[in-house]
């Protein structure tokens, strides 16, 4: 069974069909990775509605439940397997569109119904399968191979923007569609701010945070690492091996039926514990996928069961304002026999320079 056909059997009773406008989404039940289309899935049958540019391509990925269909016009495509198929009630994506969408699909369609559906497609996104593991596997080895070759080529000289230009450059050539997200690249007293951005200013001496990703056939990574410019201090050893410590608990720890909340306090009772109360200002994780930020989450507000088949980051850290900042992220694979470190760099403490 395929997602369409998934997704197809959780319509809820009274949806005659689901109309899919996330670009996201759609490549996720599709595969194909395209704009301005439209995907509509109902419980016998499913239709990818893609223009001109992309129809050659869309073509390919035709079966005998998912019909391609050149868009054309809108209004008048949509319109004919709604009119055809007697689709009078169909959902929307209401966690993703925008009121001034809606509004257009309404008056553009006024003998259909429009009724908000949300995060039934997410939820299926939670629960990966094997291909999606492969993927995100696929997409970390990349990763690592970006980091060590940026490790052999880093210098006092260069910059922070540099930095991140040459891990996005290793993933690319190394084989990913793209970087995941804006890749995180700062030393110094910048690496207090968990989500800082690379400054064209040459590195400071003091923790390298690097938090990056690679994009592998539609899927994300997710990794940070710190390392050291110059030596460390005792106090510096000492953050580290805090949130080394932390994340160590939080790995053992995690596993398909503990809940997100209960994941968290393992790492950060050990931060609080160590005198570092404050100072783990975020979430101990969060599910990847197509996104980088997809639920489950590993947050103190998080009182639900983590899923079997899901992959989650375990990223602890430790800020102190205007001074420093460290935090190590891996991720990890819910199986049912067991969580699986997806991740293979290496976390022992890294002095550069």
């Amino acid at each position: 069974m395929n997602f369409t056909e998934k997704l197809g059997g959780l319509l809820p009773d009274g949806i005659d069909c689901f109309l899919v406008t996330s670009e996201l989404n759609q490549r996720y039940l599709t595969g194909l990775n395209y704009t301005d289309g439209y995907v509509i899935v109902s419980r016998e049958k499913s239709w990818l509605l893609a223009d001109f540019r992309y129809i050659e391509v869309a073509k390919r990925y035709e079966t005998d439940t998912l019909e391609v269909v050149q868009l054309e016009n809108r209004k008048v495509n949509l319109g004919n397997i709604f009119a055809d198929n007697k689709f009078s009630k169909v959902g929307f994506e209401s966690n993703n569109m925008t009121v001034a969408r809606l509004n257009g699909l309404k008056e553009t369609f006024p003998l259909v119904d429009f009724v908000p559906v949300g995060g039934i497609i997410e939820k299926m996104r939670e629960i990966k399968t094997p291909e999606e593991v492969e993927n995100t596997v696929r997409a970390q080895r990349i990763a690592e191979k970006a980091l060590d070759r940026l490790l052999t080529l880093i210098t006092p000289e260069m910059t922070e923007i540099d930095v991140a230009l040459e891990l996005e450059y290793g993933m690319r050539k190394f084989g990913a569609e793209k970087p995941a997200f804006d890749t995180i690249a700062i030393s110094g007293t910048a690496t207090s701010m968990p989500h800082g951005v690379p400054r064209n200013v040459k590195l400071e001496k003091g923790f390298l945070t690097m938090d990056f990703g690679a994009l592998y056939n539609g899927y994300c990574s997710d990794m940070t690492r710190t390392v050291v410019l110059g030596r460390a201090d005792a106090e510096m050893r000492r953050m580290y091996d805090t949130v080394l410590k932390a994340q160590f608990a939080g790995l053992d720890y995690v596993a398909a039926g503990k809940t997100g909340a209960s994941c968290d306090k393992v790492a950060r009772d050990i931060i609080d514990n160590a005198g570092y109360k404050g100072c783990f200002g975020h979430s101990l994780g969060h599910g990847v996928g197509m996104f980088i930020h997809e639920e489950p989450r590993l947050s103190a507000t998080f009182d639900k069961e983590l899923p079997v088949g899901a992959i989650v980051t375990v990223e602890p850290g430790i800020y102190v304002e205007g001074k420093y900042g460290v935090r190590i992220e891996d991720m990890v694979y819910l199986a049912e026999s067991g969580p699986v470190n997806l991740t293979n760099a290496k976390k022992e403490l890294i002095e550069l320079f």
